[in-house]
């Protein structure tokens, strides 16, 4: 994707892609905050006329001027990576729910057939690759180092920010929103709107990253924006979990930044990288290792939360029950409930303890006692410290994540752009000679008869 004059620069170009995928991200948090009140059915129905439209203006608009090469579909390619991949993922999300008497189902047989299975035929995916005339993957473009450092960067920066996007929700709308007076049924929209600097970050620093790239390179922004963002996570880890909201804005705001140094110069020196006729397979590639790594990394996120969780959930829940004079057993058979439980609670911004204790408990209490546990900030409280341990877990996943990526970025070489011109120059057939006439002196006439010598 070499630049041309007269045309977007491709870093650039990244960039309006990337931004336009998080912008949109963000709104929809907002836009879901304002609809869930009103109806919990209106979150996802709003979807359905924005997807109508952007297939119409697509198939109006859209115009396919890459290199198309006519192959036929891979079918046993197909196969075999959806059905490793769907296994895998199922695996991965009955991981995080409990199995008996553990906090999580790891040791879940039917968990452990998925996941090894899904493993096995990923395995056979990658064989079938090498042996069909026409591969949906083609692994031979992973001999490009630009190409598979790039990509392996990718992956580890989806896998950290995929998951920050669920904790920050869990922090914001279980505990730090309804500790600050917020309703629950308001929770979803503020805890939107509070973190909108991560999409302003994002925006602020895509357009110059995207510009630099193009004309000094990948390597330095990329590699710069994953140790920002893992500086980040860092300054995360160290906030209290009722935090100051200027310091946690500016916090999320370098995030976004360091997000987008990465995104779009990462995404260009990938494409460029490539043969122009291999784009669309790499782009494919490409997105397939992002789509892929946002989905895992809300199961790692998750369950590196529930185990930072359970170590400490169990006694902060029986000390504040009993506090507020709920009986011993009472509180120690809500305390003995799975982590995963009080994490989707958070996540909800929802408090349990009214349903948890009953009418039989809370009616035997005080007044006030009754009226504070089942309040707004009762749970919140009970379960920061908790919470915090989970954060810390999940936010050294992230750290080490971005660290890795950058060190995979730093690799990828200097500034690199497939010249097809050379491969052409090859493959071409030599030029045939060109017949030219030659001038030759004519043989000497007979001489007409009758003529003689002098």
């Amino acid at each position: 994707m070499a630049h041309s004059p007269g045309r977007p620069c491709p870093g650039v170009l990244d960039w309006l892609k990337s931004s336009n995928s998080i912008a949109g991200s963000f709104i929809g948090l907002v836009l879901g905050g304002l609809l869930g009140p009103v109806n919990w059915r209106l979150v996802f129905l709003v979807s359905v006329p924005f997807g109508l439209f952007g297939t119409v203006w697509a198939y109006l608009k859209l115009r396919d001027t890459g290199i198309r090469t006519p192959a036929r579909p891979d079918w046993w390619g197909n196969l075999t990576f959806a059905a490793g991949l769907i296994a895998v993922l199922v695996g991965i999300t009955y991981g995080i729910q409990p199995y008996a008497g553990h906090t999580m189902g790891w040791t879940n047989p039917a968990v452990l057939a998925a996941l090894a299975g899904g493993a096995a035929l990923l395995v056979l995916f990658c064989f079938v690759e090498t042996r069909v005339a026409e591969p949906m993957f083609r692994l031979g473009l992973f001999r490009i180092r630009a190409f598979t450092a790039g990509n392996l960067a990718s992956l580890l920066a989806s896998l950290g920010r995929g998951g920050l996007m669920f904790v920050l929700i869990i922090w914001l709308q279980g505990i730090w929103l309804p500790r600050h007076g917020y309703g629950f049924t308001q929770t979803p929209l503020w805890a939107g709107i509070y973190m909108l600097p991560l999409t302003l970050g994002f925006l602020v620093a895509g357009p110059a990253s995207g510009w630099a790239s193009d004309r000094f390179g990948a390597r330095t922004f990329a590699t710069g924006g994953m140790l920002l963002a893992a500086g980040t996570f860092v300054a995360l880890q160290a906030l209290p979990v009722d935090f100051g909201y200027p310091g946690f804005a500016v916090i999320l705001l370098l995030n976004g930044i360091g997000m987008s140094l990465f995104a779009a110069p990462n995404r260009a020196a990938i494409m460029n990288s490539l043969p122009p006729d291999q784009r669309g397979v790499g782009a494919g590639i490409s997105t397939t290792f992002q789509n892929s790594a946002m989905v895992l990394s809300i199961g790692i996120f998750f369950s590196l939360m529930i185990t930072g969780l359970a170590g400490s959930l169990p006694d902060a829940l029986t000390g504040g029950l009993t506090a507020q004079g709920v009986p011993a057993a009472d509180a120690a058979k809500i305390a003995g409930l799975p982590p995963v439980g009080v994490l989707f609670a958070s996540l909800l911004g929802y408090t349990p303890v009214r349903t948890l204790l009953g009418p039989q408990v809370l009616g035997h209490l005080p007044a006030g006692h009754a009226a504070y546990l089942t309040g707004r900030e009762f749970f919140p409280r009970l379960i920061s410290q908790p919470f915090a341990q989970g954060l810390a877990v999940a936010f050294d996943f992230a750290i080490a994540a971005c660290l890795i990526a950058a060190v995979a970025s730093l690799l990828r070489g200097g500034r690199y752009v497939h010249d097809d011109r050379a491969r052409r120059h090859a493959e071409a057939p030599e030029p045939r000679p060109v017949a030219t006439a030659v001038a030759e002196d004519p043989a000497p006439a007979p001489a007409p008869p009758g003529t003689g010598s002098p």
